[in-house]
């Protein structure tokens, strides 16, 4: 595992880490992580991978992780940002570096949404998208929705508006965030649009994405839902070749799968499902 920096076009400083195998199988695999998630979270399926040959990066979006600055009440993140800069300066990396591998990208909930916001998103083969969806609430089953509505229309603007950034560990959603990026988590659960909403703030580049796509979602996933999925890929992603695949309980040896716990240890089996997608 090589630990690397890469410099954004606002200047802000990403870290990320590098998982090279002994024998390249000349694939190289990105994961975009979901919000709040920070980049040790997926380092045990890299090195999955990599052990299989695959060249795998991680990295930490601006504001999480790794990444953070030191105060982050000064941090100007978004997920505009996130997307439109950060993954925008990895893919220059990996053009500039790895230009000869055929290339993947994994994007695991809001990490598949930042695809539609990098013009370079065009360079990866095939996409894998794990627990991703448009959020609306109007797509959640109701119990999660009265907790969207309460979370994100009160307390989520409360916190951030008083503290200069939204800490999302209180509740259990992860690393505490930067404002505008948990103003922009707002928008997608609770505007119509959704991601499309997203988007408008942006430059769109979702309709020139034409890959396949693997789509898995889990159904012990209390945040999403077979309709958010869909409408992630008719709706954003319109052009992309989706073949879905619902990861039920049973098949976890924990018998527990999340959204985030996919890639926990006790799930590698699970973890096929990707390497053979991709190896072949």
């Amino acid at each position: 595992m090589q630990k690397i920096k890469i410099v954004t076009d606002q200047q802000n400083h990403l870290t990320a880490h590098l998982f090279l195998p002994e024998k390249s199988n000349g694939k190289f695999l990105v994961i975009n992580s979901a919000t709040g998630v920070k980049q040790q979270i997926y380092f045990a399926f890299a090195h999955f991978l990599k052990d299989n040959g695959f060249t795998v990066m991680t990295y930490d979006y601006f504001g999480i992780g790794m990444s953070k600055p030191d105060r982050m009440k000064r941090c100007n993140a978004s997920m505009t940002s996130w997307g439109n800069s950060d993954f925008k300066a990895v893919t220059d990396y990996i053009i500039k570096e790895f230009n000869h591998h055929i290339k993947f990208c994994l994007g695991h909930s809001v990490g598949a949404l930042l695809l539609g916001m990098n013009r370079n998103s065009d360079i990866f083969r095939q996409f894998i998208f794990v627990g991703t969806q448009n959020a609306f609430v109007g797509n959640l089953r109701f119990r999660t929705r009265i907790e969207a509505y309460l979370g994100f229309g009160i307390v989520q603007p409360i916190t951030s508006s008083l503290l200069g950034y939204f800490p999302a560990n209180w509740f259990g959603l992860g690393e505490s965030l930067p404002k505008n990026c948990a103003y922009d988590w707002r928008t997608l659960i609770l505007n119509r649009k959704s991601t499309n909403k997203l988007f408008e703030k942006t430059e769109n580049y979702s309709h020139r994405l034409s890959q396949k796509v693997l789509v898995l979602y889990a159904e012990d996933d209390d945040w999403l839902t077979e309709k958010g999925v869909k409408s992630l890929l008719r709706n954003t992603y319109p052009n992309l070749k989706p073949e879905y695949r619902l990861l039920r309980a049973s098949e976890s040896d924990k018998g527990e799968i999340g959204h985030v716990n996919f890639f926990r240890s006790y799930n590698k089996k699970l973890w096929n499902i990707i390497l053979n997608e991709i190896r072949n």
